[in-house]
């Protein structure tokens, strides 16, 4: 089987990957030199602690599966079994961290309930003030920047796969097959339209204007090296508000009885934070969803965040070394995976993971490859 692959960010990278490893040739094709989008622009987390049950957590579970085991082929991807902390104050927020241990999938999530001292213990760089912590021992981290690279470099070692940067697809020949904006055709016999957040010019022709899915813009930031190791990932109690698996009278309680600060509430914000392999910490981050976005960062949000990591480490951050924004695919009925469709003979789009992308590419496009009957 032919494969064509339109897009090199995580996902259609992804898709490449199940195609090659499944003895097929593929064509990816992106327009860039390198995917620009909201694949690099993440923390690189394989997030499974916030995932609604069902569906979405299996996903999740999955991909945190897959992921390990590419990272052992791929040390590049930096894939480390990191876990995550949630640092928690108060009754409210204690109240709705225990509600989540009590999940009857707490087990398969690896949810915990430590006291500060059992946190610092596993996390030393936890020297704030909390009164609990929820640990996610499932949850993971890869290098964001980097990711992409390593797995084409690995792909590249494939006779069967051929990447095509420097072009964008403009129309649809026949049956699987797409012309680029060079003449080409690149004929399959199938073809996945990985595109992220481009929804508009062929997607839109495609796909039809009632794609259900919407894009989102947001803002993060990386400071310098920490100057010590942050063992997890870690969250604020703003993650609960934000994250389907922590739905519960608690959190409704929590709500009521503690609002989000008002930048938070403004820009929509929790705090999520990991650590590079060069030991700065990716820091965010912010939701916009009403069009048209705003072309500037602002920097209220990130004064906000600041405050709560210094509170969590109970010390100065680092220098902020860089700041900027992404903005990715989201379906509208947020509680779907993802939204893959047949827009002509043999061509589907793969779009609108949202905030899952980078942690349940590896299981999407191993749905999308036994749906198809690679």
């Amino acid at each position: 089987m032919r494969v064509i692959v339109v897009g090199a960010g995580v996902m259609g990278t992804m898709h490449a990957w199940q195609a090659v490893q499944r003895g097929h040739q593929v064509v990816q094709i992106e327009r860039e030199a390198e995917a620009r989008g909201a694949s690099l622009r993440n923390f690189g987390q394989i997030w499974v602690s916030g995932r609604a049950g069902g569906e979405e957590l299996e996903t999740a579970l999955r991909a945190r599966e897959l992921w390990e085991e590419i990272g052992r082929r791929v040390p590049g991807l930096g894939f480390r079994a990191n876990g995550s902390l949630t640092p928690v104050r108060g009754d409210l927020e204690l109240a709705v961290a225990e509600a989540a241990v009590a999940r009857p999938d707490a087990a398969a999530r690896g949810y915990k309930l430590l006291t500060p001292s059992e946190a610092r213990a596993v996390n030393p760089a936890l020297r704030g003030e909390f009164d609990a912590a929820l640990h996610c021992e499932r949850d993971a981290a890869v290098e964001p920047r980097t990711a992409q690279l390593a797995l084409r470099e690995e792909l590249l070692k494939s006779p069967n796969y051929t990447f095509l940067p420097g072009r964008e697809v403009r129309d649809v020949v026949g049956a699987a097959g797409v012309r680029d904006d060079h003449g080409d055709v690149h004929q399959g016999d199938v073809v996945v339209l990985c595109t992220g957040a481009w929804l508009g010019g062929l997607v839109r022709e495609l796909a039809g204007p009632d794609l259900p899915v919407r894009r989102v813009r947001l803002q993060m930031m990386q400071t310098d090296p920490l100057g010590e190791p942050l063992t997890t990932s870690v969250a604020d109690a703003d993650s609960f508000r934000y994250y389907p698996a922590y739905a519960s009278p608690e959190l409704d309680a929590l709500n009521a009885g503690r609002p989000q600060a008002q930048t938070a509430s403004e820009n929509k914000m929790q705090l999520l934070m990991v650590q590079r392999a060069d030991g700065g910490l990716t820091i965010g981050d912010t939701h916009e969803y009403e069009h048209p976005f705003a072309f500037d960062t602002v920097e209220d949000p990130y004064d906000h965040l600041v405050g709560v990591v210094e509170s969590f480490l109970g010390r100065p951050l680092p220098k902020i070394r860089r700041r900027w924004a992404g903005v990715y695919a989201q379906c509208t009925d947020t509680s779907r995976v993802v939204h893959r469709q047949q827009v002509s003979d043999g061509v589907w789009l793969v779009t609108g993971p949202g905030g899952r992308g980078m942690t349940c590419s590896p299981a999407m496009a191993e749905t999308t490859a036994n749906e198809l009957g690679w």
